[in-house]
């Protein structure tokens, strides 16, 4: 990522505050702009409708916004600025709304509370969270409250890796924000792991390693054949992205089963998560969040980015 807009969508609550500050940061990391976005309550978008059919101009011309006037007070008190602030009222469900924007703006970044007013506070994730997450044209980071993430703001980019089917764009996104932050990208891929042979109970934590070409050139060593050929088709997929960003570092991790539950516990210590929102070969339907970013989004203890592919954008 880098110039363009960065978007907070902001409701008033803790979390979508919280989740303010984060792109404000970003915004600054990428030398962009930022633009909050706040999806009128239904109250004041009836007050809106009513003022305008019965054009009453004894009535004042805006229903009051006191989201809008927090905002602008916290970002005047931030210690620095993005290059462009700007703060648009939106009407519509808060689905549609982002959406519509996203696809009207092309933001690098659409950025979210994963709860906003009215949550269940026993929920990690909100209706409206996932459901942005889910249809956004553009990539979603999902900010968990401070209380649930586990401070890995400094830590590394993790990126969950399936080596045949993420599209391009997943790791592209991950690549640019380390590039970005000046730190490394933990890969994480799955292998299958045949019904004969038992797993542990307990989710593996990924055992992240620079791997070399050299390293895996042998068939002998420790390395379950399986595992080896996960690192060696992650090689083949990272190579690309190497060479755009060759002073990212890049650490390996291939994993027995699934990937969601590695990817949960490498979020303690992550600065963001980066899943593809589906495989872009499986037609799903209705259903356009894949098992892995919906675990992730689920479960995790720090930011979480879900990038859609360009060509399944909606229309």
């Amino acid at each position: 990522m880098s110039n363009g807009l960065v978007i907070a969508a902001v409701d008033g609550s803790e979390h979508s505050l919280e989740a303010l500050e984060w792109a404000r940061l970003a915004a600054l990391r990428h030398h962009a702009g930022l633009l909050v976005a706040h999806v009128l309550s239904d109250s004041a978008q009836l007050y809106a409708g009513r003022r305008s059919s019965l054009h009453d101009a004894s009535q004042p011309p805006e229903y009051a916004d006191p989201v809008g006037d927090r905002v602008r007070a916290l970002l005047a008190a931030a210690p620095e600025q993005p290059v462009e602030v700007r703060y648009e009222a939106l009407e519509g469900s808060v689905p549609e709304a982002l959406r519509v924007i996203g696809a009207e703006v092309r933001p690098l970044v659409l950025v979210m509370g994963s709860r906003g007013r009215g949550g269940f506070a026993a929920l990690l994730l909100g209706s409206n969270s996932r459901a942005v997450a889910t249809t956004a044209p553009c990539p979603v980071v999902v900010v968990p409250p401070a209380a649930r993430a586990s401070g890995g703001a400094g830590g590394p980019v993790v990126l969950g890796l399936h080596t045949a089917e993420t599209h391009d764009d997943v790791p592209a996104f991950a690549f640019a924000e380390a590039a970005a932050r000046g730190t490394a990208v933990q890969v994480v891929s799955a292998y299958p792991v045949p019904p004969s042979v038992p797993t542990a109970a307990a989710p593996p934590t990924p055992a992240f390693a620079v791997i070399t070409p050299e390293a895996l050139a042998g068939n002998g060593g420790d390395t379950a054949p399986a595992e080896r050929d996960t690192l060696r088709a992650q090689q083949e997929r990272l190579a690309p992205f190497r060479d755009r960003y060759p002073g990212v570092p890049v650490e390996q991790a291939a994993v027995p089963g699934g990937a969601a539950e590695p990817l949960v516990e490498a979020s303690r210590s992550a600065a963001l998560v980066v899943v593809g929102r589906h495989h872009p070969r499986r037609r799903l339907g209705p259903v356009m969040m894949g098992s892995v970013a919906n675990a992730v989004l689920q479960h995790a203890h720090g930011p979480v980015a879900v990038v859609p592919a360009t060509h399944d954008e909606p229309a």
